[in-house]
């Protein structure tokens, strides 16, 4: 029989699928994009979810070896940055430390997944942020050889670079439908 394969999904509320309350769902939700992917993949993949919410890149940075390098999955999916650059950090700060988690991850024989972050609603002045961030994300996963997903095209308005309106409830996290 053949061994399933192992992706930790790493990141900030992104990764736990935290939902904002609404009037309509006024209780606290988390539907964590790895579990839809495992109802998919189940026969072939585990995922695990390691994701904290309000999380910086550099906190999870520090918490890399201990909830990725020891875990020793085959794919660590990584996805971060919204946080730092809400808080006023600089993309080149944030992209140093995707990049040292893409790089501990390769040398642990684990292969890194980059994902870009996806844009924002309300808060147009925060898009370009994000797009320099997201350049660097993708031109830095074609140089070292590892897969990128697209999370900010795939969920963005193609004229207004927006976060669109029907995959989020409150412009910055994901809806169901947006997870």
């Amino acid at each position: 029989m053949d061994k399933k394969l192992l992706v930790v999904a790493f990141g900030d509320s992104l990764t736990v699928g935290y939902q904002s309350p609404t009037y309509e769902r006024p209780w606290y939700e988390e539907t964590p994009y790895a579990e839809f992917l495992s109802e998919k993949l189940s026969d072939r993949v585990n995922f695990i979810t390691s994701g904290i919410s309000g999380e910086l890149t550099e906190e999870m940075l520090r918490r890399f070896p201990r909830d990725v390098i020891a875990v020793k999955p085959d794919y660590v999916v990584i996805l971060g940055g919204s946080n730092d650059l809400g808080w006023g950090m600089q993309p080149d700060m944030v992209m140093q430390n995707l990049h040292a988690m893409y790089t501990m991850a390769q040398k642990a024989g684990i292969l890194p997944i980059a994902v870009t972050v996806p844009s924002i609603q309300g808060y147009d002045v925060m898009i370009k942020p994000r797009v320099v961030l997201n350049d660097m994300i993708q031109e830095t996963a074609r140089g070292i050889g590892i897969p990128c997903v697209d999370m900010f095209k795939k969920s963005a308005e193609p004229d207004t670079l927006r976060l669109a309106q029907q995959y989020s409830n409150d412009g910055l996290h994901l809806t169901t439908e947006g997870y």
